[in-house]
């Protein structure tokens, strides 16, 4: 009798160092894929600020058009200030699904803003004409690939991510040490390709994409 219970309990014991050993290495393999998320969120938002940045400067050089519509430039301010009411964090992947959706939600309505500018100038051919709207339309499409390429990469890492915290044995511990879920961007018509940005104004010659 005594020989059975130390053998169970070497078996308990073997099973626990095994989970033990186990539960170590999914442990550090969840702060790694963590890591990579946050590493591509902040990816995310560089690219997103740096559409942001451009935008003073397209508006300063189409608000010099003569007659232009400054509806569509108000659109666009009013868009921009949306953004920048969203507050998240830009170094660590929201957890919030409701959080991201806001964030998604206000970047699109820039984007569309941005586009339908674009539509607008078609109407103005000293615009079209001109060598600094085209650098800074150049530097905006640019900008709509390398946020496609970011928020791909950022869902792909997600995707990683939230596939190991419903996975054993990191299932079992992954809520109580601070693993949870994170959203993804979700999709949206259009979103398998970025914007379309045409340069090629009446035979004009675009300037190169920085």
């Amino acid at each position: 009798m005594a020989k059975f219970a130390l053998g169970c309990l070497g078996i308990i014991v073997i099973l626990f160092v095994i989970l033990l050993i186990g539960g170590c290495g999914a442990y550090n393999g969840l702060v790694r894929l963590s890591q990579d998320v946050d590493s591509k969120w902040a990816e995310v938002q560089t690219q997103y600020q740096r559409r942001m940045d451009l935008i003073p400067n397209l508006v300063n050089t189409v608000s010099g058009a003569a007659n232009f519509e400054k509806s569509t430039l108000v659109e666009i301010t009013n868009a921009r200030a949306s953004v920048g009411q969203v507050k998240i964090d830009p170094n660590s992947a929201p957890t919030d699904p409701a959080k991201l959706a806001e964030y998604q939600d206000a970047q699109n309505r820039l984007g569309g803003a941005l586009s339908r500018l674009l539509v607008v100038v078609e109407r103005y051919p000293d615009l079209k004409a001109n060598a600094n709207f085209l650098g800074l339309q150049a530097e905006l499409e640019g900008t709509e690939n390398r946020i496609s390429v970011a928020r791909k990469n950022f869902n792909d890492s997600t995707q990683a991510y939230d596939t190991s915290i419903k996975s054993f044995p990191a299932v079992l511990f992954a809520g109580a040490m601070g693993f949870p879920y994170k959203p993804y961007f979700e999709a949206t018509a259009g979103a398998e390709k970025p914007p379309t940005v045409n340069f090629n104004f009446g035979g004009a010659t675009p300037a190169p994409t920085p």
